[in-house]
């Protein structure tokens, strides 16, 4: 495996009125673990039921009703854990947090505050531009979400639905390691893709399974290297959570917008509040929600109704040993294996099923070919038509026998990109388009020079310019092209038109 090293990027500097400012972020990523019950009962996690329909009577809150775990979400945490090169502990806990909310008919959530199931680990974010940071993972804990408040379908009343209410949530805690609004977006998506790769969440961000809240700070250059150097946080500046995001594009704004508003208090010798802010798109402006509460504020306890979590080591190696191979491990091997860039493998990794796809393509053929016809050819047709890679009319097998086609001399470039389409639209197998609609490349070099001797004697003005110029020699190369009808061997009519000419 090639071993894939980065330079640090630059954080992102603000200039005020007065200094220039530099951002420090940190993230609670909550992930919605990919199960079909709840944390602590039976009902059902599907998406879009009836209001209030997969609820059990201890996701209600009714009297008497005790909470019992769901081994396949623990399971789903630790391959997490392990996903994120993160200790495992085998003892972990359960607390309740207690605090009222319409949508929380318990009167607090079960997770996990002083114990929680996983340990320090680290992600890789690339940035694209050869530049990458190690952001360390605190903690992953697990624990209930919340039902939904719905406020817009009567004027003077609110209702509730608890569908959501026991779903079982990964929150996934960062340092504040993330410098600019650009590398929390590609933390987030790098986070739900290595998910997306274990199957423990679908990091379906529209539907809410994969959301965020972003700490927010500004420093003055320095005090983050203080902060490195000692772990003290009072280097740092105060923090601002912005709350439930579901959108990169959306975090990156609300992060500019934030980082901005602390400067210009700090500026004007104000001092920043520690808050939880909501980010308003339609104004470009978050506002406050409430002030930041502290842990006490929550009256954390030992949920006395579950036991100590306590987890067996020979149960975490097995889930280790069956982890599917991880998005970087994956990059750098199709980097080493079939020669690609940094770049065609980073977009060939992005997402499961097209690595997939182009693994089964260039299995059989050039890799960098492969490549090359997968991002360009194949992703822009599914791009234009909006399908996924799963509903792609062309197959694996088709793909790599176009290419196939094209190392043989058989067809030309040229000719493979109408096959392609041709293939695309009817699911003919290139092979036969090509013997059937008679696309075979002509490398017969007698008929090539005698039509490069027809264009020749038909142009003797275009002749004595060529000589002159050898650069204008592409004309007569485009015109035996386009008597041939396009079939003829490209190479051969540039090396027969060279020689005619300067003979």
């Amino acid at each position: 495996m090639l071993d894939l090293t980065y330079e640090t990027p630059k954080p992102k500097v603000i200039a005020g009125a007065k200094h220039d400012w530099e951002l420090v972020i940190g993230m609670e990523v909550h992930a919605q673990v990919a199960t079909n019950a709840k944390l602590f009962s039976g009902a059902s996690t599907q998406f879009g039921a009836e209001p209030n329909s997969n609820v059990a009577f201890v996701d209600a809150g009714m009297p008497g009703m005790l909470p019992v775990i769901n081994e396949a979400c623990v399971a789903q945490a630790v391959r997490t854990g392990l996903g994120l090169k993160a200790e495992i502990h085998l003892n972990s806990a359960f607390d309740r947090k207690n605090y009222f909310y319409p949508d929380l008919p318990q009167g607090y959530q079960i997770s996990q505050l002083y114990h929680p199931i996983v340990g320090e680990g680290e992600v890789l974010v690339e940035l694209g531009d050869g530049t990458a940071r190690t952001v360390r993972i605190e903690r992953i804990h697990l624990e209930q979400d919340a039902g939904k408040s719905i406020h817009d379908m009567d004027p003077a009343l609110s209702f509730v639905d608890l569908n959501r209410t026991g779903v079982a949530l990964m929150e996934i805690v960062s340092r504040p390691d993330i410098r600019g609004p650009e590398e929390a977006a590609a933390y987030l998506l790098k986070l739900r893709q290595i998910m997306l790769y274990l199957g423990t969440c679908d990091g379906n961000m529209q539907n809410g399974n994969l959301r965020a809240d972003v700490n927010v700070s500004v420093c003055l250059p320095g005090a983050y290297e203080r902060y490195q150097e000692t772990q003290d946080f009072s280097h740092l500046g105060t923090r601002c959570e912005i709350k439930n995001m579901n959108s990169t594009r959306f975090i990156q704004q609300a992060i500019e917008v934030e980082a901005k508003r602390q400067i210009a208090i700090l500026e004007a010798g104000g001092s920043i509040d520690q808050e939880t802010r909501l980010y308003d798109v339609e104004k470009g402006e978050t506002r406050s929600m409430r002030s930041k509460e502290e842990a006490h504020d929550y009256r954390y306890f030992p949920d006395p109704d579950l036991l100590p979590l306590e987890i067996e080591q020979a149960w975490v190696d097995d889930i280790a040993a069956h982890l599917p191979e991880l998005p970087d491990a994956k990059k750098a091997r199709f980097m080493g294996d079939f020669g690609l860039a940094d770049y065609d493998a980073s977009v060939l990794t992005a997402d499961l099923d097209a690595a997939a796809y182009f693994e089964a393509v260039a299995g059989k053929t050039n890799g960098k070919l492969a490549a090359n016809w997968v991002i360009n050819e194949l992703f822009g047709r599914l791009k234009k038509d909006d399908r996924e890679i799963e509903d792609s009319p062309v197959t694996p097998d088709q793909l790599s026998s176009l290419i196939a086609l094209i190392e043989a001399d058989t067809i030309s470039g040229k000719i493979a990109k109408d096959v392609f389409e041709i293939s695309y639209t009817s699911g003919r197998d290139p092979e036969e388009i090509v013997e059937t609609e008679g696309l075979k490349q002509v490398t017969d070099t007698g008929a090539i020079e005698a039509a490069v001797d027809e264009i020749i004697a038909a142009n003797p003005d275009q002749v004595a310019k060529a000589k002159e110029n050898p650069k204008l020699a592409g004309w007569f190369v485009g015109q035996v092209m386009k008597a041939t009808g396009g079939k003829a061997n490209p190479k051969a009519v540039n090396q027969i038109v060279a020689k005619k000419l300067n003979g």
